[in-house]
């Protein structure tokens, strides 16, 4: 069992610059690719981003690929996203998940095991 939470979300301004943490507990030790999904809303949710247990594979939504980054320390038990020239059409709430799949960057939200509760990031004009 591995619990996540994120944090780091808030208010920024368009073109601005964000970074969210989720941190792991419970089975921290055990090799899970990691991914970002957001759900705006009334929408649907939607990736984002992925990275495999070591870091080496990353795979980006279309929409944030070039102004997104995600990376993990593992010694920390960490998975971060940096979020950069952020877009009112990025505010959304943003969870981290965990992939029993150690070395996948899966896109589908139904091959993730276990969530987070969420952190709010809201993009003005």
């Amino acid at each position: 069992q591995v619990q996540l939470v994120e944090s780091g979300g808030g208010l920024v301004q368009a073109g601005g610059s964000l970074r969210l943490s989720c941190a792991a507990s419970g089975r921290t030790f055990s090799r899970y690719s990691m991914g970002w999904f957001r759900q705006a809303s009334g929408k649907e949710r939607e990736f984002v981003a992925a990275i495999s247990w070591s870091g080496g594979r990353t795979r980006y939504a279309d929409s944030v690929k070039g102004r997104f980054t995600i990376s993990r320390d593992n010694a920390k038990n960490t998975l971060y996203l940096q979020m950069n020239s952020l877009k009112p059409e990025d505010t959304a709430v943003y969870y981290c998940a965990a992939d029993t799949a150690w070395d996948s960057v899966a896109t589908l939200s139904a091959y993730y095991d276990y969530w987070g509760q969420g952190t709010q990031v809201t993009v003005s004009l």
